[in-house]
């Protein structure tokens, strides 16, 4: 009776753990970003691999990733800056598009530019915004 309920014990135990992971490992997957209009994923060691998703947590438990980004309908930049407590470094416009660098004290990794390390890029264009961390990679 006593092996019985030792190992009544140790399978509760390890069932609790296991959980704790689970727990952890879910939480750590979680978007960055709000769903918005398009979800991308960029995977491995770098920028080269770009997956949309609509399931960013199953696929960020799924796959090696160093960014991501989000788009939304009109200009979010206010509120996107509000959210993360983000400093703009600096701007720069392309064409169309006006991006701007930032760095947020909630984020995790960024990149270091000559102006700063970065770890938000927001980009505004045509009533769109993308937002992406560290950088917004491929095409906007």
């Amino acid at each position: 009776m006593r092996r019985f309920l030792f190992a009544m014990r140790l399978s509760f135990i390890f069932a609790g753990a296991a959980l704790c992971v689970l727990f952890a490992l879910v939480v750590a997957a979680r978007p960055v970003f709000a769903q918005g209009t398009a979800y991308e994923l960029y995977l491995g060691t770098s920028s080269g691999q770009i997956i949309e998703t609509r399931h960013p947590v199953i696929d960020k438990l799924r796959y090696p990733i160093v960014g991501e980004s989000v788009r939304y309908e009109g200009d979010r930049l206010l509120e996107l800056q509000k959210a993360y407590r983000a400093e703009v470094l600096f701007t720069e416009k392309a064409g169309d598009v006006v991006n701007y660098y930032l760095y947020s004290p909630m984020l995790g990794a960024g990149v270091s530019l000559k102006e700063g390390y970065i770890n938000l890029h927001i980009a505004l264009s045509h009533g769109t915004t993308a937002a992406g961390t560290p950088l917004i990679f491929g095409g906007f």
